[in-house]
């Protein structure tokens, strides 16, 4: 446990290109077990949460429980347009045919998906601010905070093979990476 902690303050240390390295490292055999298992597979029709990990779900169930929250915040995320592009990328996997293109493809639609959240805090900070009672700033901070834990959140739990309803590839039949690491058996 000593030797984990210790790789992890190294890896936090070596700065983000290093983190961004050994991520991919890591994930890159979940992507050759998507790929291997998209070959023929049908991709289903298109479906969406708005913004996974239940945060549509829960911002509506508050709006159908509150008519003032509702009233003032509206019934979804507003920026849960921005989630639905962001499920796109995700249900087809980029069409990437390499594993390092399928990486790079999630790693985009992310980076996308955190960009969307931040510009739609810039587009709208005045009539928030007003809104809300708030400073345009405190509005875009707002936004900023939302879109970086958004970030996180769709990086730790988004890979592909893992599951999950909302990983990479979740058009596509369950993959695992256990199947693809384990040697053939004849």
């Amino acid at each position: 446990m000593k030797a984990l902690n210790l790789a992890a303050i190294l890896l936090l240390m070596a700065g983000p290109a290093v983190a961004q390295d050994f991520m991919r490292s890591f994930e890159l055999p979940a992507h050759r077990a998507l790929l291997a298992q998209r070959g023929d597979a049908e991709l289903t029709q298109f479906e969406t949460d708005g913004c996974s990990g239940g945060l549509s779900a829960s911002w509506r169930f508050v709006a159908d429980t509150f008519p003032s929250f509702q009233a003032l915040y509206e019934a979804h995320p507003p920026w849960e347009y921005c989630c639905v592009t962001h499920d796109r990328a995700y249900h087809h996997a980029g069409g990437g045919l390499r594993a390092e293109d399928s990486y790079d493809a999630r790693l985009s639609a992310d980076e996308t998906l955190r960009a969307c959240v931040k510009q739609h805090g810039e587009d709208y900070a005045g009539e928030y601010a007003e809104r809300y009672d708030m400073t345009a700033e405190q509005i875009r901070t707002a936004h900023s905070v939302t879109a970086e834990a958004m970030y996180a959140a769709v990086r730790f739990g988004g890979a592909p093979c893992s599951g999950l309803p909302w990983r990479w590839g979740f058009g596509y039949p369950g993959c695992s990476v256990l199947q693809a690491l384990s040697p053939a058996r004849e």
